[in-house]
């Protein structure tokens, strides 16, 4: 078994296509960043790649490489899931943990769980997503942006 973490933060701009494990969310602001911003599936691609030593997803997808420019978070994980294949890795289990004032998503995680799971072709009882809040304190607090953490366990086949 091999285990990998992974951790990604991105700002709140104007806008409104809030993308968080691959679900449009509504609200009135979006994430800012190269692709589209997902901070979920750019937490588990980093935990992903970590545990199969294979470095990390700005080595893979680097925000300079104009392929990527509003990519679909989910296209990179399904990269991911071929390198970690190629590599006789299989994704045993992933947990995720969101950090955001707003907006509330605990409507939203069993179709991030399903759209998550189908793209590593994991069972959704394979991938956990819980969300918190920071409490009013820090950059998060302030509703500036959001973050998550994703932990994962590999498993080598032969």
């Amino acid at each position: 078994m091999r285990a990998g973490i992974g951790y990604d933060t991105h700002r709140f701009v104007d806008g409104t296509k809030l993308i968080l494990g691959g679900v449009e969310i509504p609200y009135n602001k979006m994430l800012e960043g190269h692709s589209d911003a997902d901070v979920i599936s750019h937490a588990i691609a980093d935990a992903l790649l970590g545990a199969g030593g294979l470095g990390d997803i700005g080595i893979h997808f680097p925000p300079s490489d104009p392929r990527y420019k509003g990519i679909s978070s989910l296209i990179i994980l399904e990269k991911v899931r071929s390198m970690l294949s190629k590599e006789n890795l299989s994704i045993e289990y992933i947990d995720v943990m969101v950090m955001l004032e707003e907006p509330k998503i605990s409507s939203y995680v069993n179709e991030m769980q399903k759209k998550i799971s189908e793209t590593l072709n994991l069972s959704p009882l394979r991938v956990s997503i819980k969300a918190t809040t920071n409490e009013g304190m820090g950059f998060i607090g302030r509703k500036e942006g959001a973050s998550a953490m994703a932990i994962c366990l590999l498993k080598e086949v032969p």
